[in-house]
């Protein structure tokens, strides 16, 4: 399967969508700490269950059926998306810290990301892909349910230091 190919974004602005290498789980997990604690006020234990999921990820990867795309311009970070099995449910995966920056919003880029990671969640024979987020991250809940991502339950939490309602998604592939 091609690693990295390139992406046209808004006609001349070109994008690389390449795997992971080492380094960027720490990236991932340091933009998703900064962005998601200027715009959204979560705190540091939203840091430390993105920084345990990249763990996870690198830990027990599974490099026929786990993936972890970046986007990228010139070498600048623009995104990342990742998929992982459920371990608790076979045949299921989870998409994980999908994030776009801010400069590439509303280029289309998280679509892409979101098609790459459903295109390969079915290459590689999983049912159904599960995702967590919460109910106030429209765009990124625009773009699920674009995707074909269906929302299954709604539940308060208080895992990042306020009330928020939490949403879990689901797309079935089979």
């Amino acid at each position: 399967m091609n690693t990295s190919k390139s992406l046209m974004i808004n006609s001349l602005n070109s994008i690389t969508i390449r795997n992971h290498h080492p380094g960027d789980m720490g990236y991932i997990t340091h933009r998703h700490a900064a962005i998601y604690s200027k715009e959204h006020n979560y705190g540091e234990l939203f840091e430390a269950m993105v920084s345990q999921i990249t763990a996870d990820f690198l830990l027990n990867l599974d490099r026929e059926k786990e993936r972890c795309w970046i986007a990228e311009r010139d070498d600048k970070f623009l995104g990342s998306i990742m998929l992982i099995k459920d371990r608790e449910a076979a045949g299921r995966a989870k998409l994980r810290c999908f994030l776009v920056e801010k400069e590439a919003r509303g280029s289309g880029l998280g679509t892409e990301l979101i098609r790459l990671c459903v295109e390969f969640a079915r290459e590689v024979g999983f049912e159904s892909i599960g995702l967590a987020t919460d109910n106030h991250l429209s765009a990124a809940r625009r773009l699920y349910a674009k995707a074909g991502f269906e929302l299954k339950v709604t539940e308060e939490h208080q895992a990042w230091g306020e009330k928020r309602m939490g949403e879990t998604w689901e797309m079935q592939l089979k």
